[in-house]
């Protein structure tokens, strides 16, 4: 997958909140291979004596700044320079999330930040509520992805707004990365089936019993389902196709039984 400049074989992009410890990072990224991780400004803390981010994600990973927290495009600018100037990164997760409850994402103050940025020479991937004019807006403003949401932040319901994401994926000339809601490995795979070009997974793989073993499986989805997608997906049915036809076994016995009995 070439996106934003970059080469990359994952298709899985990895958040960092909700880890138990950032110690399982390295291995979890090994494992999985895994290029690019998001990490919020607030959980960067070089002169920390505990635990510090930067020392557990390995050289080779691009970061990607989250501006989870900012309230407008405003904050989400100065969030995002700040944090991209302590890790040395331009790659920028443009999330700004006006209502607290669900968490959704502002669309207005979203494309007003991804001008901003894009004009500052950043890489800027916006996380949005699905909508297809929001997406058109971003392309024209910069944006080097989308990234519209399968559900709300941490529901793991999957996704559930397939009717709103197929248009964005089908018109919009920018890669497309679902994130948010992906709380399954079958969840993973359904996104690229439907043609997205990478998923972000955060909530499920974090919160797992086992960290590390559920950011293998979600890697595995998403090959799976990325290979799928460009082999062709079937097209359903509503009537039943038998896999063994037995048209040609029926019309050779009934061929057999004619000749026994002209016999």
């Amino acid at each position: 997958m070439k996106i934003a400049g970059k080469e990359l074989k994952s298709r899985l992009f990895i958040g960092t909140g909700k880890l138990p410890t950032y110690k399982i990072l390295t291995e979890m990224i090994n494992r999985s291979g895994v290029e690019v991780i998001t990490v919020a400004v607030r959980k960067i803390n070089p002169s920390s004596r505990y635990e510090n981010i930067l020392d557990y994600i390995p050289k080779k990973t691009t970061i990607m700044i989250n501006t989870s927290g900012s309230r407008n495009a405003k904050e989400a600018v100065t969030v995002a320079m700040a944090g991209a100037e302590i890790v040395n990164t331009d790659w920028i997760k443009v999330e700004i999330e006006a209502d607290t409850r669900y968490l959704a994402p502002d669309n207005e103050e979203t494309v007003k930040a991804t001008i901003e940025l894009a004009k500052k020479g950043f890489k800027v991937f916006p996380y949005i509520n699905p909508d297809l004019v929001t997406a058109k807006k971003l392309f024209d403003a910069g944006a080097s992805a989308v990234m519209p949401l399968g559900s709300f932040i941490g529901t793991n319901k999957g996704i559930t707004c397939e009717n709103l994401i197929k248009p964005i994926i089908k018109e919009i000339k920018l890669p497309v990365i679902i994130d948010a809601g992906i709380g399954r490995p079958s969840h993973a795979a359904m996104a690229m089936e439907l043609g997205a070009e990478a998923v972000l997974v955060n909530t499920a793989i974090a919160i797992a019993s086992d960290p590390v073993a559920m950011a293998e499986a979600m890697s595995m989805a998403v090959a799976a389902g990325r290979k799928a997608y460009e082999i062709g997906i079937l097209h359903q049915s509503d009537y039943a196709s038998p896999s063994s036809p037995l048209t040609g076994f029926l019309n050779e016995t009934k061929e057999k039984v004619r000749q026994k009995n002209v016999q």
